[in-house]
């Protein structure tokens, strides 16, 4: 089950509410967790056990390091729970790519295992190891209440896709929360801005890609459009279930921080990653960059940091190698701008974005690539290396077809809605913003029903993190 779907939207989504706000509070939690684990059965049945493994064992690693605090005792409950967290995601999400990596290089016949990546194994984890991570060093309490954690790892609010939520964020919140008919209404409102993203923008962006990656006779424009749709796209799409996973959680009462800050506006790829998947960018930073010492030990081991951290990057978003040279890529550029091009960049800010927006582009050609060959055959076709016409009838009537939606894609990429609701938050232009706000969400949730009544193309991007 997607949030993108009739099924979600009209059916489990309502019963859930209804449930939820008629129920007394010390079953909210409950009622919750019972339908999370419905949610990820619905769509994953045979790996709810995973689920429900990882949620067990991390709580009862976090109860056990509490008791043992400063004895030798927490520190091995501690080492295991990394190992048989790390392990299980490498077993179910990198075995194969070992075993084929294995083979290529010693010319070996190991023969793949039938493993099936369970969905959201990659975000579950990482929430758990944050949850024992900070247990270990004293920065939450550990849970007492089975329920209560469950519920945090579970949640179907951020489950699938994230963002990756710290149980410190809302550790508060599972206690005790309190939802006003204002935070419920801006939660609706902030799903719908999301759900628009997905199915208005990222499904019609995908399917631009998906027909001009099916023309036999391609040029260089249609190269340049799938780049920046791809781009586009991916963003829609991540930013959108990141919208709605906020606004979800703000109808329950839960408060999750952002997970995207306009990252297409950047001046430099620095500030890109910390617009982009925030909640990543700083799970690394603050678990793995900085008890390695981040810049505070010289120059040598500050890119030695660098680079294990965005290989690492890479690495977590899929078991290929286009992912590590993705995450490679980004390291190297950091290390160019942090002791070379930071002066250049930060006095010639047109130049600085341009420079920005040029190499993101290249990175999702990387990024969405499936293969090193296509990689090096997409790049040299786009910067006209393949002797093919600038553009052709083919690319010129599916620009065309979709131009709307391309032009829409860029404007919402800006912090433009942002500038126009600040205008309307004004006091004596407030009732006019309120008013179009909410009949703009309900005109839009409407055409989105339309959409996905009639959608033949809805995919699921995040099946390969």
């Amino acid at each position: 089950m997607v949030f993108s779907s009739i099924t979600f939207l009209y059916y489990f989504l309502p019963i859930v509410l209804i449930i939820y706000f008629i129920i007394p509070n010390k079953f909210k939690n409950l009622c919750l967790l019972i339908s999370s684990l419905f949610f990820y059965f619905y769509g994953e049945g045979k790996f709810l056990i995973i689920l429900l493994l990882s949620c067990l064992m991390n709580f009862i690693y976090g109860l056990l390091i509490d008791k043992y605090r400063n004895k030798k005792l927490a520190k091995i409950v501690f080492i295991t729970a990394i190992v048989t967290n790390i392990g299980l995601l490498m077993y179910f999400k990198y075995l194969n790519f070992f075993i084929d990596n294995i083979n290529n290089i010693f010319n070996t016949n190991i023969p793949f295992l039938n493993i099936v990546m369970p969905i959201g194994i990659s975000f579950f984890t990482f929430q758990t190891l944050s949850y024992v991570v900070d247990v270990y060093t004293n920065k939450v309490k550990a849970s007492k209440n089975l329920i209560d954690f469950c519920t945090y790892v579970s949640l179907f609010f951020q489950l699938i896709a994230g963002p990756i939520v710290r149980y410190s964020d809302i550790d508060d919140e599972l206690k005790k929360r309190k939802c006003s008919f204002d935070e419920f209404g801006s939660g609706v409102i902030r799903f719908i801005i999301g759900l628009a993203k997905k199915v208005l923008i990222a499904n019609e962006l995908g399917s631009l890609v998906s027909l001009l990656g099916n023309i036999p006779d391609k040029a260089i424009l249609t190269y340049l459009i799938i780049a920046v749709s791809e781009t586009l796209q991916i963003y829609f799409d991540f930013s959108g279930y990141s919208d709605m996973a906020i606004g979800l959680g703000k109808m329950f009462g839960f408060h999750f921080l952002e997970n995207f800050n306009y990252p297409f506006i950047a001046k430099s790829i620095t500030d890109f990653w910390r617009r982009w998947h925030i909640s990543l960018s700083s799970f690394f930073r603050d678990y793995v960059y900085i008890p390695l010492g981040g810049s505070r030990k010289g120059i040598l081991k500050h890119i030695r940091n660098i680079f294990i951290v965005w290989f690492l990057t890479g690495f977590w978003h899929g078991a290929a190698w286009n992912f590590i040279i993705w995450g490679v890529y980004f390291g190297i550029l950091l290390i160019i701008e942090k002791y070379l091009l930071k002066d250049f960049l930060d006095k010639h800010r047109i130049f600085s974005h341009i420079y920005t927006l040029f190499l993101v582009l290249i990175s999702f050609i990387i990024f969405n690539s499936e293969s090193l060959s296509e990689i090096v055959v997409f790049l040299k076709s786009i910067f006209g290396f393949n002797n093919l016409p600038f553009s052709n009838f083919s690319t010129i009537y599916y620009l065309r077809s979709y131009l709307v939606v391309l032009l829409c894609g860029i404007i919402f990429a800006t912090p433009v809605v942002k500038y126009w609701q600040k205008i309307f938050s004004k006091p004596k232009l407030r009732y006019i913003g309120s008013f179009l706000e909410i009949s703009g969400s309900m005109l839009l949730l409407i055409i989105i029903t339309a959409f996905l009544i009639d959608a033949s193309f809805n995919p699921f991007l995040y099946f390969r993190f």
